[in-house]
């Protein structure tokens, strides 16, 4: 059983609201009547754009891992910690459940949105038809994790305050937080910029090609 686009059917979908329209034709311009934004069959400049996203997002990852995120100071002298270095002193010192925390939300969920992204990003820069139903469920997962990505800032937050709580300690945010907050920034524009509709394009044109 054959399934018809919605390009097929004359259909262009707003990006924004999902509201389907039956232009006269596909031209430059039009715009959604419900939320007035740009209707495009595809994304324009998609693949492009979400690989500059993702470039800029690897490079910053390393500092973001690297540097120190955070700065703390007491009577009793001053450290610098990073990440990972975080997550180690709160596992050793029986707060596990925040070390767990921060390392998910942290090191795991970037680094896993930002091979996910690629992974989808290649398949659809070489046409793939490999478990189109699958691809789009990776892609479901990531755009999910990606309204989650404020998660960061709160646990830095927490992470602060329990800090500032108990030792009368001042923390000032090292240069490892602005990379890491340019990461969670790129990876939800890249997100973003993907358009998931080209990943059935190769699906559909080899059915196509295999029923003339």
């Amino acid at each position: 059983m054959t399934t018809m686009t919605a390009a097929e059917a004359g259909l262009l979908p707003c990006h924004a609201c999902h509201l389907l329209h039956r232009p006269s034709q596909v031209a430059h311009g039009l715009v959604c009547v419900r939320c007035s934004a740009t209707l495009h069959l595809r994304k324009p400049d998609s693949i492009t754009r979400v690989w500059a996203f993702l470039i800029a997002a690897y490079i910053l990852y390393v500092p973001a891992n690297v540097l120190p995120v955070m700065e703390t100071g007491s009577l009793f002298g001053s450290q610098t910690d990073t990440i990972m270095s975080g997550v180690v002193y709160l596992w050793t010192s029986g707060s596990w459940p925040l070390a767990v925390i921060v390392f998910v939300a942290s090191i795991l969920v970037p680094g896993a949105k930002l091979i996910a992204l690629t992974v989808l990003l290649i398949s659809v820069q070489r046409s793939s038809t490999w478990r189109p139903h699958d691809r789009g469920r990776l892609y479901r997962i990531v755009e999910l994790v990606g309204r989650w990505s404020m998660l960061d800032i709160y646990v830095a937050a927490i992470l602060t305050a329990l800090v500032q709580f108990k030792s009368l300690a001042t923390i000032r945010a090292g240069p490892g937080a602005i990379a890491f907050g340019a990461v969670v920034v790129l990876t939800m524009f890249a997100a973003e910029a993907f358009d998931p509709r080209l990943i059935w394009d190769p699906v559909r044109r080899h059915h196509a090609a295999h029923t003339d």
